[in-house]
């Protein structure tokens, strides 16, 4: 079945590699050894992107992998116990892209979805922090960026439940079936620029 993503780690002085395919598995490979350490398939339909989560291994020793998919859930595996820990529904569109905070431990989860928007998740309390809309069409890719903004010291606009994660600097990168890039303020919750 067609591969849709993959992510790289070590763990444990182990490299694994994961992989999210259009059958709606999640699978995690050993590279040392060349063999397939674990494979999930709760996932009722195709799985757009998958990331290992730097959170989980270095606040609670787990090897967990996050996954998106045209299901409308975002997982999370622990593929050393073979359990499902958590999912997020978002129930208004399909999941793409997803990525984790360079900042914090990796405590924060940035999604693009089918319903044109970008959230933004705490992990460490399964909140959903911030819905993010301006895109006309599907996010099919996220990322978040140290890029700086100019509203970095701007504190009278920063909401209550954003303002306080410490992703000041950090912006999130969005990419769009609309045809553009668009760049988002963390802390403002302000959109930046847009690139046609």
């Amino acid at each position: 079945m067609s591969v849709r993503s993959i992510d790289y780690s070590a763990f444990d002085d182990c490299q694994f590699i994961c992989s999210g395919s259009l059958d709606g598995t999640v699978r995690v490979w050993d590279v040392d050894n060349d063999i397939l350490v674990q494979s999930f398939d709760e996932h009722s339909s195709s799985v757009n992107c998958v990331k290992f989560s730097s959170y989980h291994y270095h606040n609670y020793r787990q090897n967990v992998i996050c996954s998106s998919s045209y299901d409308k859930t975002i997982r999370f595996w622990d593929f050393k116990n073979n359990e499902e820990l958590e999912i997020f529904n978002e129930r208004n569109g399909t999941i793409n892209g997803i990525e984790f905070s360079p900042f914090n431990g990796g405590r924060y989860l940035c999604s693009g979805s089918g319903d044109n928007t970008i959230r933004l998740y705490d992990i460490e309390t399964s909140k959903l922090l911030h819905i993010f809309y301006g895109h006309k069409s599907t996010v099919w890719c996220v990322d978040i960026s140290p890029l700086q903004s100019d509203n970095n010291n701007d504190n009278n606009n920063k909401m209550n439940n954003i303002g306080v994660i410490g992703g000041n600097g950090y912006t999130i990168c969005s990419g769009s079936h609309d045809d553009t890039i668009r760049i988002w303020d963390i802390e403002t919750t302000k959109q930046l620029n847009v690139f046609k």
